[in-house]
């Protein structure tokens, strides 16, 4: 997996790539370790990705509004 930071569509692609992969069954059991692993790793990252993105819409204010939350990170 690549370091730098990747979009959630990039990541959902791959993963759905290691899936389409252990499902074939033609890798080997050391692949398809490897793959596992990467894949539980791109899921915890795609979750944070949710995570953030939730908290980024919209909440409640105290007055009952609807307001939307700035990225604290500065990404969009």
């Amino acid at each position: 997996m690549k370091k730098q930071a990747q979009s959630y569509e990039d990541n959902i692609k791959r993963l759905e790539e290691i899936v389409r992969k252990l499902e074939r069954g033609e890798i080997s059991l050391q692949e398809g370790l490897e793959s596992y692993e990467e894949g539980i790793a791109l899921i915890r990252v795609c979750q944070e990705q949710l995570e953030r993105a939730t908290e980024r819409i919209k909440v409640l204010s105290p007055k009952g509004d609807l307001e939307v939350l700035q990225d604290s990170e500065g990404e969009d």
